[in-house]
């Protein structure tokens, strides 16, 4: 991958997020995405990022080609700062509500109808399969029981573009607040960009201080997401379809790692158990 970049600066990693590798070299940041990402797929991700029209709220590739590494594929960036970890109080709030709502203006017909598909829900099903291949048990069952109180994803009303897995680690400050991780970037249900806060919210994991100000920020600047008066008529269903990816993420990442769940991975599996006894099975597998 640091052949990549010219000039033969020796390489940082970052980050390794089960099979994602990032990697530093000088002022670029190369990414190894998950085996089986598609180059054409990624290709038309990486286009939308770099539109001009998105340039404040996107950090744009430094190509929209992606390369193929040892059968990987590669992407490249610019470098950012990330936002600090685990401190709610200083946490960019208000501007991640700001960018999603910005971001959420835009509409298929922006871009003259076509681009790719927001990967959101296909993420969560991706999620569920892993788990099912792992075999991991009791625990185990409880989230894919709560997987079947889930009503099969229908076309939403309003399509926007949206990021597709948006936390706060999506976010980097590169002259201004830039969101990146565009793998899943495309036209969807803006009410999934909300859904991971929606549901440490509603797991109890996200106090309802920090919850309440990434929320009101984002209908404040006018996010076409969610009703100000019932904000959970749409985020009911992407709010649990988060509970259960990452809880079963979680699972699988500990079986992985030989590590015991922390304390809220445990609260994400007892909030499966919520779903389960409040919501019928849907037979949707």
């Amino acid at each position: 991958m640091a052949a990549l970049v010219p000039g033969g600066v020796a390489p940082v990693v970052l980050a390794v997020r089960g099979a994602v590798v990032v990697v530093r070299v000088g002022d670029v940041v190369l990414k190894a995405h998950e085996p089986g990402a598609g180059v054409v797929e990624l290709s038309a991700r990486l286009r939308l990022a770099g539109d001009l029209r998105l340039r404040e709220l996107v950090l744009p590739p430094l190509s929209v080609s992606p390369s193929v590494v040892e059968g990987r594929v590669v992407t490249v960036w610019p470098l950012g700062v990330p936002v600090p970890e685990r401190d709610p109080v200083s946490a960019p709030l208000e501007e991640a509500g700001r960018l999603l709502a910005a971001l959420h203006r835009f509409g298929p017909a922006d871009f003259g109808g076509v681009g790719p598909v927001s990967g959101a829900p296909q993420r969560m099903v991706r999620a569920v399969d892993e788990l099912r291949r792992a075999g991991l048990g009791r625990r185990a069952d409880v989230v894919l029981r709560a997987f079947g109180t889930l009503p099969l994803v229908e076309a939403p009303a309003r399509v926007v573009v949206c990021h597709g897995d948006w936390h706060l680690g999506q976010m980097v400050l590169a002259g201004g607040w830039r969101l990146i991780d565009v793998d899943d970037l495309g036209f969807g249900d803006p009410a999934w960009d909300l859904a991971r806060p929606a549901a440490l919210y509603a797991a109890g994991v996200l106090d309802p201080e920090t919850w309440g100000r990434f929320l009101d920020s984002y209908v404040a600047a006018g996010g076409v997401a969610v009703d100000a008066r019932d904000p959970w008529v749409a985020l009911d269903v992407p709010a649990r379809a988060l509970v259960i990816q990452m809880a079963a993420r979680a699972l699988v990442a500990a079986q992985r790692d030989e590590k015991v769940l922390d304390e809220a991975q445990e609260a994400l599996l007892e909030a499966c158990d919520r779903i389960v006894a409040a919501h019928p099975h849907m037979a949707r597998g």
